[in-house]
């Protein structure tokens, strides 16, 4: 059973690693940011809290699969970054910051099981990816 402290930990830590993404995205003036992110990341981390709660509880009990309350995440969090996608014309936004939240979902269930190595090393590849790729974007005429 993890203790209040770790509890804790680990909820802080999603809010500073999906406020991290959430920051790059508000920066870019972008429909889901800073608020969003956080609140993705730390929601995904307390439903995996949850899962591990349930399974802590019920081990002796029931046979009980922490993994299907997570695979619940990565369903309902698909509806929410359907959402961000819009289509202009002949073109589509908001793909990048579907990818984000759906990743920043991730980050937070990784924070939830105190995975927190895995996740501090996925903040920082996502926000190279958002921060370095976009210069070679526009080099190829992408943005």
């Amino acid at each position: 059973m993890l203790t209040h402290r770790e509890l804790v930990i680990r909820l802080m830590m999603s809010v500073i690693f999906g406020g991290l993404i959430g920051l790059e995205r508000e920066l870019r003036h972008r429909g889901a940011g800073f608020r969003t992110h956080t609140l993705v990341s730390i929601g995904s981390a307390l439903i995996m809290l949850t899962s591990l709660y349930v399974f802590d509880i019920y081990k002796d009990v029931a046979n009980v699969d922490p993994s299907r309350i997570a695979a619940g995440v990565i369903t309902g969090i698909g509806f929410l970054c359907a959402g961000t996608i819009m289509r202009y014309g002949g073109s589509v936004r908001g793909l990048t910051t579907a990818a984000c939240l759906w990743v920043t979902a991730a980050v937070g269930m990784a924070c939830g099981c105190g995975f927190f190595y895995a996740a501090f090393v996925s903040t920082v590849i996502i926000l190279i990816v958002l921060l370095i790729f976009r210069k070679f974007e526009t080099h190829l005429g992408k943005d």
